[in-house]
This record gives C-alpha cells, sequence and structure tokens, in this order.
C-alpha cells in the first residue's frame, strides 16, 4: 500500500454509510461508494465517485469498508468484488455482525487474500454525520498506519482493543446490549409514568439535570413522545437483529442473561406491530398498542 493518502471504497451508504462516507470525503481522501440501491449513493456525487458495481469500487482501493445490513450482506458484496480487490488492501469491517459472523468474514478475507480490520463503531447517524463516532478496532498493529487516516476521519477517536479480529466485535455487542437496555428503560418509565395517571413528560424533567440523567435518555425520551413515525437513526430490526447476535454470542459461554432474552422479545413484539423502520424509540408505542388493546377487552368484557 502505498504511503500517500489512501484511497478509499465504501460499500453501503445507508443511515450510517452515508455520514462516514462524507466524513471520509471531507478529510481529503479519494472515494468511492457503491449501494446495493444506486439511489441511496446518488447523493454522494459531489463528494465521491458513485460506483454501480462492489468490484467497480474496490478497483484500486486501498481501503475497503463496508457498513452493510448483516455478515450475510458483507461477505456476498465482498464476494462480488472478486478479483477487482488489490492485492495489499485492507477490508475495514464496520457493520455488527456478531462473534459467528466476524469469524465467516476473517475466513473470507484470508480467501480473497486481503488484511482484514474488525472495526464495528458506536454512535448512529448524526455522530456518524459528525464525524464523532468511536471506533472499536482489532487487527494487527501493522496495519495501522495505513487504515489510520480513514478511521480518524469517521470518528472521534479509535479504542484499538486487540491483535485479533473478533474482540472488537465482542466489545460492540456489550456496548450495544447496554444502548438497548437504555432504550427499553426509557420506555417502560414514561409508560409507567403514564399508566399511573401522570403526563409521561413528567418523567424526562424528574431526571433532567440529576445525577442519572444521560443525554441518550433525553435524546430517546423526546423521540418517544413525539407525534408521527420515528425517523430511524438505530432501526428497532437492525436492533432485533444484534440481540439475537447478543443472545447467540453468550450461549458459549457460563454467562446466564437475565435482560437479553426479554428485550429480544419486546423488540420481536414491535416489529411484528410494523415498527421494524422506525427508531428503537419506537419500543415505546407498542405499550400504547398494548393498553389501548386491554381497554377494548376490558369494555367488550362489560358489555
Amino acid at each position: 500500500m502505498s504511503t500517500s493518502a489512501p484511497t478509499v471504497a465504501l460499500l453501503g451508504t445507508g443511515t450510517m454509510g452515508a455520514g462516514m462516507a462524507r466524513q471520509v470525503a471531507a478529510a481529503g481522501l479519494d472515494l468511492r461508494v457503491w449501494n446495493r440501491t444506486r439511489t441511496k449513493a446518488e447523493p454522494l456525487a459531489d463528494v465521491a465517485h458513485v460506483c454501480d458495481t462492489p468490484a467497480e469500487a474496490v478497483e484500486g482501493a486501498d481501503v475497503v469498508v463496508t457498513v452493510l445490513h448483516d455478515a450475510d450482506a458483507c461477505a456476498d458484496t465482498l464476494r462480488q468484488a472478486g478479483d477487482a480487490l488489490a492485492a495489499d488492501a485492507v477490508w475495514v469491517q464496520c457493520s455488527t455482525v456478531g462473534v459467528e459472523g466476524t469469524a465467516r468474514l476473517v475466513a473470507l478475507a484470508g480467501e480473497l487474500g486481503v488484511a482484514y480490520l474488525d472495526a464495528p463503531v458506536l454512535g448512529t447517524r448524526k455522530p456518524a454525520e459528525d464525524g464523532t463516532l468511536v471506533v472499536l478496532a482489532a487487527g494487527p498493529s501493522s496495519l495501522r498506519p495505513s487504515v489510520d487516516p480513514v478511521l480518524e476521519a469517521m470518528g472521534s477517536r479509535t479504542l484499538w482493543v486487540g491483535e485479533e479480529p473478533g474482540a472488537s466485535s465482542r466489545l460492540k455487542l456489550a456496548c450495544n446490549a447496554w444502548v438497548l437496555t437504555v432504550v427499553e428503560g426509557v420506555a417502560e418509565s414514561l409508560a409507567m409514568t403514564r399508566a399511573l395517571g401522570l403526563d409521561p413528560a413528567l418523567f424526562l424533567e424528574a431526571v433532567s439535570g440529576s445525577a442519572v440523567e444521560s443525554p441518550y435518555v433525553g435524546l430517546k425520551g423526546k423521540a418517544m413522545l413525539a407525534d408521527g413515525e420515528i425517523d430511524p437513526d438505530f432501526a428497532l430490526s437492525g436492533g432485533l437483529k444484534d440481540l439475537g447476535l447478543m443472545v447467540d454470542a453468550v450461549a458459549a459461554t457460563d454467562f446466564e442473561p437475565r435482560l437479553l432474552p426479554a428485550l429480544h422479545d419486546q423488540f420481536a413484539a414491535a416489529v411484528d406491530q410494523g415498527y421494524g423502520d422506525q427508531d428503537l424509540a419506537a419500543t415505546y408505542r407498542t405499550f400504547a398498542t398494548s393498553s389501548a388493546s386491554s381497554a377494548m377487552s376490558g369494555e367488550e368484557a362489560t358489555r
């Protein structure tokens, strides 16, 4: 790989990838982008070359970044790139793919003859657009000079977790478990406040400025109480996917989670009710549905 600024191919320009791409371009790096649905990549034409195929995007690229839904999407996309991958390219894999998914992608990188950096990120759409993601990186330290310009463009800091790919993906699952627990906790506290005959907004007012407040509580709480559909910073269906990865990851350990199975059931119910394409905050809407259903049942029972 050249010691000059790397040429970057970013594959996947959805909720996260579009913002990450703009940050890479803003850092002055030559950028090609590809997305399965080209219309989602075309708004980046002012800062990047929009490609029709993964092979076109990766040809001559020093660093290939994947920001795709799951391990299957990553594997399929890199296989489409095929022989167009440069022999000295580094695959920077930013998707949340879990333990088994990471193992599969590491093996695929070996088949394709490219170096692999396990690099999931902490943050949602706004941090991606602002370049304030936290990158969790695991891979050989020899790759750092090659990938540092790209990681520094995408995030505010990089936490190097280990030399072996997989360590950062495991840490990402633990971090996302906390995120999803916080979201569901806020949803239940708001619903409980309402069930006890109070304006649910009082819960957010009560914790505001206290030791237990966090920016995420206010952000998601306000989204929960807003009218209309909630545009996704982190889609509820993606949260369900990640919860499945978490449950699978701990199955082979002696850790017996208490919250994860319940969270998985709740998110699955929310997706079944049609909230999958909305933000995580839409989990709150299921309580309104449950209350309405209970009220209807009560009315019918008294007839």
